[in-house]
């Protein structure tokens, strides 16, 4: 009985070995690679395992290959949104993380990240999140893990924040006590200790908000918070550890500084002015304008109490801050894809692609803004960004081209992370 016991183990391990060299052809109408300016025709993507193994016509397919016809669809990367926050949800975001526990937070957020791959999105940035402990982590580790389908998760584990700033909650009475939705450090050894503790805890960048925010309640979106000791330290105390820092910025002096320090990405980037695109150029740092929830929040937030501050300086800014997104986009700065998406309503984040389109790129620059610039700016350019032999399996199809109307991003039909099908056509 061991012997057959032996023998059955080693059919079923061979057989599972057999399988997992299986190749599948994609065979697209149309694809767009994102590694140039092309869209081609009568191509087909093989894919073993996770990995793109080969690239070519109709002539590369084997009689033992499985076949997915896409003929009528255009075939893309998988999208990348750098700048998402899974556990925030509602206009009065601040105070929601105190409603559940940290547990039911990893669970709403697992269901909203596994609605964002759904839509395409087969990798995101967290830049920083709203929960007691870490449960956007535990989400990652358990996607990771194999337990569940959700996108590819990169990110911080909270924002920092000073005291009164736009990470803390600033409408609680002073004899009251809460757990701010950010991370709130004042001085240098706070800030040290604080980063150390998110990268033991899974953080593989640091956000930090050195302006105020306009979503928050009680500072201003035009103020410096941090001093420039502190985010020295900040970003010296990162960079000591191999991890990348995420700048929330606002204000000019703040975007500027940022820059100058050492940032990898500006956030936002509201109030850039000339000085700042050029430095953006200089030091090789990316900008995440997150321009649609701007957009978003003139339409819906109007009568809003709890976002009513987003809206008027929104209302009151929005002409100057895309002129000079307009600038940045013209003179070549590195631009991503990022939504700032908090649970809004489906493919919200794919209107973003919109929004780039309508400040100057073309749809294959704003394609390539989703996928292979922000797969650069989370260093994993050899890895995902565009469909390419060697790299992850990360595909999706549209039925129409992208490139014709780029709000068929909003409207995806088919999804693939890592070889893997998570959405087929219906």
């Amino acid at each position: 009985m061991k012997i057959v016991s032996v023998v059955a183990l080693l059919v079923l391990m061979f057989s599972t070995v057999l399988r997992s060299q299986d190749k599948t052809a994609i065979i697209c109408g149309k694809l767009i690679t994102a590694e140039d300016d092309r869209v081609y025709t009568d191509r087909v993507v093989v894919v073993q395992g996770e990995k793109i193994v080969e690239i070519g016509t109709k002539d590369i397919i084997k009689s033992d290959y499985k076949i997915i016809d896409l003929t009528g669809y255009t075939i893309l990367p998988g999208l990348i949104d750098a700048h998402v926050h899974p556990l925030i949800y509602g206009d009065d975001y601040q105070v929601n993380h105190l409603k559940g526990s940290s547990a039911f937070n990893a669970l709403r957020g697992l269901k909203t990240v596994q609605n964002w791959l759904k839509e395409g999105w087969t990798s995101i940035r967290i830049a920083g999140d709203a929960d007691t402990q870490y449960a956007h982590f535990e989400i990652r580790d358990a996607i990771n893990a194999g337990l569940f389908d959700g996108p590819r998760i990169y990110g911080a584990g909270h924002y920092l924040s000073v005291t009164g700033g736009g990470g803390d909650i600033n409408f609680i009475a002073p004899e009251q006590t809460v757990i701010a939705e950010g991370l709130v450090v004042d001085g240098k050894d706070e800030i040290q200790k604080a980063i150390r503790e998110e990268i033991k805890y899974g953080s593989d960048w640091i956000k930090i908000l050195v302006t105020g925010a306009f979503m928050s309640e009680g500072d201003n979106p035009q103020n410096v918070q941090f001093s420039d000791e502190e985010l020295t330290a900040a970003i010296e105390e990162a960079t000591r550890r191999g991890v990348p820092v995420m700048a929330h910025a606002h204000a000019t002096e703040g975007i500027n500084k940022a820059i100058k320090f050492g940032v990898r990405s500006i956030e936002h980037g509201t109030f850039l002015n000339e000085e700042s695109i050029e430095l953006f150029l200089e030091h090789d740092v990316f900008l995440i304008p997150t321009v649609y929830v701007g957009e978003y929040g003139l339409e819906t937030f109007k009568d809003s109490k709890a976002q009513s501050k987003m809206y008027e300086l929104t209302k009151k800014y929005r002409e100057g801050y895309w002129k000079m997104y307009k600038k940045a986009i013209a003179n070549g700065v590195k631009i991503g894809v990022g939504s700032d998406n908090i649970g809004f309503p489906p493919n919200f984040a794919a209107k973003e692609f919109q929004a780039l389109v309508e400040l100057g790129m073309s749809p294959l620059q704003a394609i390539r803004a989703g996928t292979m610039v922000n797969a650069e700016l989370l260093m994993k350019e050899d890895e995902i960004g565009s469909i390419k032999v060697g790299k992850i399996a990360d595909l999706i199809a549209t039925k129409k081209n992208p490139i014709d109307d780029i709000s068929e991003l909003t409207r995806v039909k088919f999804v693939m992370k890592g070889g893997k099908i998570v959405k087929t056509i219906e």
